[in-house]
This record gives C-alpha cells, structure tokens and sequence, in this order.
C-alpha cells in the first residue's frame, strides 16, 4: 500500500508594486499645467531656453512648446523673446515695478513691436522710464546698431546682453519707484543731447495732456522730449482711464500715439485737432 504524498506549493513573494515612472512623455496635452511649470523650473535655473531644446527635452512638438510659452506669456510669467523664451523681468527688483511689468504684458510687448518699426538700424533714440517702454529693448532688431540714451536702471542693465549698440546712461539721483535716475545732473546730460526718436512714458493721458505719477521725473523727460526730432507716447489702453495729478506736457507736443486699442472719442479728437497720428498695435 502506497502511502499518500503530500506536495506543498511554492508561494514565490510577490515583486513590490513599481510606482509609474514620470518621463517627459507623461507632460503632454493632458498635463498642460505640470509642463508649464516644467518650463518655469527650467527658465529659473537658465535664465533663457530656445523652443527647440524645450520640445526636445519635454518631448513634445514645437507648436505645442510655443502655446505653452504663449500662456504663461499672457500671465506675465515669462518674455517670449527671438527663438525661445527668457524670464520675463530679471532686472526690475522692486514689487512695485513688477507688479506694473505684468498688468498688461502682452499689450505692451505689442506696442513696443510696433514701435521699433519706426527707427531706422542706426539711429540714435531715447528710451523713457516706465513699463512700456523697457519692452522696446527687447523688440529691438537683431541688426540695429545705433545709439541708445536712457535714464531708465533696468534699460541700461538690459542692454548688457546687446554688444551692438553705443549706450548713453543718463545719470542723477536714483528715484527707486520708477527705478530712473532723475534731478539737475539728468536733465543737464539730457539738454546736450539729440536723438532721433524718443518713446515717452506716461501714467495717464486725456484730451488735455499727458500726465506722470511724480513732479521729481518731469525735468528729465521734458528735457528728452527737447533734444528729439519725434516724440512718440506708447501707451495701452489703462493709460487712457488712469488719473494722474502731475501734467508733463500738452497733446501737442507729441508727433505719434501708439496703444494697443483706439482712444476715447474725446482724447482721439484731441489727439487729431494736435496733428498727433494714433497707431493701434
């Protein structure tokens, strides 16, 4: 009689669970907003990145990298620049300034684009303080080689990174709200010049005149508007429904408006009977 057999089974362990891999192909349409903040990581560490090696590296199309770049550009999160993208202000250090940079970014890129259409690749222009007109920096054209005057700190830091052309800093005392420098010392460096074009700044405009925010930064743009053959105000829209107290100078003083929408009735029809042309970016 054959005794019974008792066989008992090997239970291998079980493998631990693999927790999913996170690679650049999870960053696709589906998690816009994780890619997103990928690219605002890689901008921060770098400083600039071109469109093709963010598209290499997430692994996704160009097309898809460029409507990534385009919102967190209309954000004010980053600076879409010539074939890729930089942080948008790594200059201005005040929170009062960025916060102004960012109201309106894409407006303002938009009239500075427009703007830089008017000088020629070796003129010699002024660049005011404020906001709007840093943007022009940025549009400037690879191949313009001509001078650029300003009074403005992060104008002049940002054209560090253009060899190209001359730079005249206007110096004084350092009014740290609009990050310029202002008093006698700007506007007697300012009176022995003569540029081209000037791209004028301003905190508000009605039927009556431009206005700033300070009496202490009149002088210096006056004395701008004195040494240029063209005076052009770029402003956007807000500026045409923002009071200021401080009247810089009348409408006809101005030979060109650019904004981003067309002006009030009543300021457009004092902007034509002052001979002043209005472009909308």
């Amino acid at each position: 009689m054959l005794e019974s057999q008792h066989f008992s089974r090997k239970v291998l362990p079980r493998s631990p669970r693999r927790e999913p891999l996170v690679t650049t192909d999870n960053l696709r349409y589906d998690q816009a907003p994780d890619r997103r903040e990928n690219i605002l990581s890689r901008l921060r560490a770098a400083g600039f990145l071109s469109v093709s090696a963010l598209a290499e590296d997430l692994g996704v199309s160009d097309m898809t990298i460029r409507r990534d770049l385009r919102r967190l550009a209309s954000d004010g999160e980053v600076r879409i620049v010539h074939g890729g993208a930089s942080l948008p202000h790594p200059t201005l250090r005040t929170s009062e300034f960025v916060s102004r940079a960012r109201a309106h970014a894409e407006e303002k890129r938009m009239i500075a684009h427009r703007a830089v259409e008017l000088i020629g690749p070796s003129d010699t222009i002024a660049i005011d303080a404020g906001t709007t007109t840093y943007d022009v920096v940025h549009e400037l054209p690879d191949e313009f080689s001509g001078c650029v005057v300003s009074h403005s700190v992060p104008v002049l830091q940002a054209l560090l990174a253009r060899p190209e052309p001359r730079v005249v800093g206007l110096g004084g005392d350092l009014f740290r709200s609009s990050q310029a420098f202002v008093g006698p010392l700007t506007e007697s460096a300012a009176a022995g010049l003569r540029v081209r074009v000037f791209f004028l700044g301003a905190a508000g405009v009605d039927e009556k005149g431009v206005y700033v925010e300070a009496d202490i930064e009149r002088p210096t743009k006056l004395a701008l508007i004195e040494a240029a053959d063209v005076v052009v105000l770029l402003a956007d829209r807000s500026k045409f429904e923002h009071p200021a107290t401080v009247r810089l100078c009348g409408l006809e003083q101005l030979d060109r408006v650019i904004t981003d929408q067309e002006p009030p009735e009543r300021i457009r029809q004092a902007l034509a009977t002052a001979g002043v042309d209005v472009t909308s970016s």
